[in-house]
């Protein structure tokens, strides 16, 4: 017997329900066809997925078996998707990924643009983090991309977008944020400093030395920014973030902090509409200069010890 698709979705949905019950009502079936697929899946590969009979808990193979095929069964999603959306692109589709901090200030402008510039073209917007980005791109699932850092792709074009800089974000009555002078890196991490995944990029040699007592890493940016907001945490961001801060953050540049996120645009070599796909990555390249979208107030430090907008967060690259 051969692995089928529909095999590693039965045992990704009973893994995620935990019960058969749920689970074949998710997936249009009978709960003893489900039971049966899991029963043959386990068969082949002579090994149990699940500890014990409820289907709750995968047992080590199990959660190894999960990830893959998890991804598996997206990507084939994605890609059945994008085959339809093909085949309905008349007028053309150009599919853009990019990571949240820049999609949100970026996507209004490109939507607006593409849909004046291509009437009847279908578009589609999805923000995610760099990895899925690049995945999206190698794989044929985006034709535009933008991401941290530059991580080379074959037959993918890679160019420098903006420079980002970090910098403390905490509630806008802490401490770090109110005082006179600017926090330092040992200040930031005395008061209950939360890592985050972009915290990943500053290569600044001390940085790793100072927040290494921290405890706690939270990688999606609402829940970070809840945390903060609270007033008993604080974090490091890149300075975009601030555009979508609420009233109670705030934003502060850190003194022995100068590194910044480097910000790529990605575009595939080959797409099925190159024209589409070419008037957007000039678009892209530039929007940083548009005044619209650089030189509205980001958060600001109350005693003006930000004082920047994002004419100051953008600042292009000289080659």
């Amino acid at each position: 017997m051969s692995l089928k698709l529909e095999m590693l979705r039965c045992f990704c949905t009973v893994a995620q329900s935990g019960n058969l019950a749920e689970a074949a009502s998710r997936l249009g079936r009978t709960q003893s066809a489900v039971s049966m697929t899991l029963k043959q899946f386990e068969e082949h590969l002579g090994k149990r997925l699940f500890l014990g009979e409820r289907k709750n808990q995968l047992s080590p193979l199990g959660a190894e078996v999960f990830a893959l095929a998890q991804n598996q069964v997206r990507q084939f999603d994605d890609t059945v998707q994008s085959i339809e959306a093909l085949a309905k692109a008349s007028q053309g589709l150009i599919r853009i990924v990019s990571v949240p901090s820049v999609a949100a200030l970026l996507f209004p402008s490109v939507l607006d643009y593409l849909s004046s510039a291509f009437p009847g073209l279908k578009i589609e917007l999805r923000d995610t983090d760099t990895r899925q980005v690049l995945d999206s791109l190698a794989e044929g699932r985006a034709d535009v991309g933008i991401a941290s850092g530059h991580h080379p792709l074959n037959g993918i074009q890679a160019e420098p977008l903006f420079q980002d800089r970090f910098g403390l974000v905490a509630a806008a009555d802490h401490a770090l944020i109110t005082a006179h002078e600017p926090p330092t890196l040992n200040q930031v991490a005395a008061k209950g400093f939360v890592h985050n995944s972009l915290c990943q990029l500053i290569e600044n040699p001390g940085f790793e030395d100072v927040i290494a007592g921290s405890a706690i890493t939270v990688h999606n940016t609402h829940s970070l920014i809840a945390m903060v907001a609270t007033g008993r945490w604080v974090t490091i961001l890149p300075e975009t973030v601030a555009r979508f801060l609420p009233e109670n953050t705030a934003f502060r540049p850190i003194e022995d902090l100068s590194d910044v996120r480097d910000v790529f645009l990605y575009t595939r070599e080959r797409t099925q509409f190159p024209e589409v796909a070419e008037e957007c990555r000039r678009h892209i390249l530039n929007w940083p200069r548009d005044r619209d979208h650089r030189e509205q107030p980001c958060q600001a430090h109350p005693r003006g010890g930000n004082g920047a907008s994002l004419r100051n967060a953008f600042p292009k690259y000289d080659g």
